[in-house]
C-alpha cells in the first residue's frame, strides 16, 4: 500500500504511466486491426461478441503474463544460433542475426501467420468466386465453427501482440502497478474503439484493403525482428498514418463527387 502511494505521488511515475499507455495503445492498433477485419467475415450478429471475447482475452493474456514477469525476460535469451550474421551497420549492429530466442521465434510465427491470413483475404477480396465454405452464413454449423475459428486465431495473434506489448511495458518501467494500469487502461480503449473501427472498416471496402495491406507490412515487421533487424516503429506508424490519410482523402472525394452527380 505504501509502495502505491508513492506512486501516486510521483509525477514520474504518472509521466511514465501516460507515455506507457501511449505506447500500449499505439501497438494495441495492430491486434485491433486483425479482429476487427477477422470478426466482419462472421454474421452480423455474431460480431460484437466476437470482438469483445478477443479483445477481452487479450488483457487476460497480458495480465498472466505481467504475473509471469522474470519468465517473459527469460525468452529474450537465446535457444540456439545458427551463426549468421549480417552486414555491420553504422551502429556496430549486424544487420540481422540468427541467434534466436524464444521470442524471436513466436514473433517469426506470428508474422508467417498474419502475412498468409492477410494474403489469403486479399485473394478472397480480389477473386471472390474462389469463396471458402467456412464463410458460408446459411447454416448454422458453419456459423459457429466459424466463430471457434475466428476465436482461435484470435487467441493466436492475442499471444503474440501481448509478449510484444509486455516486453515494451518491462523496458519501459520497473514498477509492475504501472504496468497493469497501463495494460488495462490501454484494453478498456480498444474496446470502446473495436466497434467504430470494425464498422468504418466493414462500410468501406477500400479501407478493407488498405487494412489487409497494414497486415502484411506488420507480418514482414515481425519476421523482421524476429531475425533481430530492427525496424524503427515510428516508421511504420508513420506510413501507416499517410496511407490512412491519402486514403481519407480518396473517401472525401468520392463522396463530394457523388453529391455533384445527383
Amino acid at each position: 500500500m505504501n509502495e502505491l502511494l508513492s506512486l501516486v505521488a510521483d509525477p514520474a511515475a504518472w509521466a511514465a504511466l501516460v507515455t506507457l499507455v501511449v505506447m500500449e495503445v499505439v501497438l494495441g492498433i495492430d491486434n485491433l486491426v486483425f479482429i476487427s477485419i477477422l470478426s466482419n467475415k462472421l454474421p452480423p450478429e455474431q460480431r460484437t461478441r466476437v470482438r469483445r471475447i478477443g479483445i477481452s482475452l487479450a488483457l487476460i493474456m497480458r495480465l498472466v503474463l505481467l504475473s509471469t514477469i522474470a519468465f517473459i525476460v527469460g525468452l529474450t535469451a537465446p535457444v540456439f544460433d545458427l551463426g549468421v550474421n549480417g552486414p555491420v551497420g553504422a551502429h556496430g549492429e549486424p544487420g540481422f542475426e540468427t541467434a534466436f530466442s524464444w521470442r524471436d521465434l513466436i514473433l517469426i510465427a506470428g508474422g508467417v501467420f498474419l502475412i498468409w491470413k492477410a494474403t489469403k483475404e486479399i485473394h478472397h477480396s480480389v477473386d471472390p468466386g474462389n469463396g471458402d465454405e467456412m464463410l458460408e452464413k446459411d447454416k448454422a454449423t458453419v456459423v459457429i465453427s466459424n466463430v471457434g475459428a475466428a476465436i482461435f486465431q484470435i487467441i493466436l495473434l492475442d499471444l503474440v501482440f501481448s509478449i510484444d506489448s509486455i516486453l515494451t511495458a518491462v523496458g519501459m518501467t520497473d514498477h509492475l502497478p504501472i504496468m497493469v494500469a497501463a495494460v488495462v487502461i490501454a484494453v478498456a480503449v480498444m474496446m470502446l474503439a473495436a466497434d467504430p473501427l470494425a464498422n468504418f472498416i466493414n462500410d468501406n471496402p477500400t479501407v478493407v484493403m488498405l487494412a489487409l495491406g497494414f497486415l502484411l507490412m506488420i507480418g514482414t515487421v515481425l519476421i523482421a525482428e524476429g531475425f533481430g533487424a530492427h525496424v524503427p516503429k515510428g516508421y511504420i506508424y508513420t506510413a501507416m498514418a499517410f496511407s490512412a490519410g491519402v486514403e481519407g482523402l480518396n473517401m472525401l472525394s468520392r463522396k463530394r463527387g457523388a453529391k455533384k452527380d445527383h
